[in-house]
């Protein structure tokens, strides 16, 4: 049995940590087995540093009550892109139009102020990919690898108790509580009228 997606997850908490030492307002991220659970973001940003640190930046609106994005988390505004500054990253030009400030990327600086986190990560996240494409003929990864990909890859739209809202896959979601860091309250799916 691998140990590569708790060590991966505990990596990202390691990280996340990091982030806090210079942001100590930043919340402590509750559940990192979304960020691996999902093939990217909704920014399409595979896992990576600067893809936590993006998530780092969303957090920090959260936690100051700061409306950061529009257009159902889509559109990252200029309140994004301050507090993106803040943080390290920073955004090459205009705002994309359906997007915002959404790209923006690390500062050399803050690739060097992070240095040995991010190779920790990418470390964690090589062996996590490895042992993803390992020899199948040997594991067995549940259920879930007997579906089509269609029926793996579905979000749903999860609501806290302030109103933020969350497309995760459902099974990552039916794994633990995952807690808004904003409101304290839970993350549901919200049920739709038939």
């Amino acid at each position: 049995m691998s140990t590569t997606p708790p060590l991966l997850a505990a990596q990202l908490v390691q990280a996340w940590a990091d982030i806090q030492r210079h942001h100590p307002e930043l919340p402590n991220l509750v559940a990192p087995e979304s960020l691996i659970g999902e093939a990217s973001s909704a920014c399409g940003r595979e896992l990576s540093f600067e893809r936590l640190l993006h998530e780092a930046v969303h957090g920090l609106p959260a936690a100051r009550r700061v409306r950061d994005t529009s257009r159902a988390g889509r559109y990252h505004n200029r309140r994004f892109l301050a507090i993106a500054e803040e943080l390290g990253l920073q955004h090459p030009g205009e705002p994309h139009l359906s997007s915002g400030f959404s790209s923006a990327e690390l500062t050399p600086a803050t690739q060097r102020r992070y240095r040995p986190t991010i190779e920790r990560l990418q470390a964690a996240l090589a062996s996590h990919s490895a042992a993803m494409t390992a020899d199948t003929a040997r594991t067995f990864r549940g259920p879930a690898a007997r579906r089509s990909p269609s029926t793996t890859g579905a979000r749903v739209k999860a609501i806290c108790g302030c109103g933020r809202n969350v497309r995760i896959v459902s099974s990552v979601l039916a794994r633990a509580p995952i807690v808004c860091g904003g409101c304290g309250k839970v993350f549901r799916v919200q049920e739709t009228a038939s």
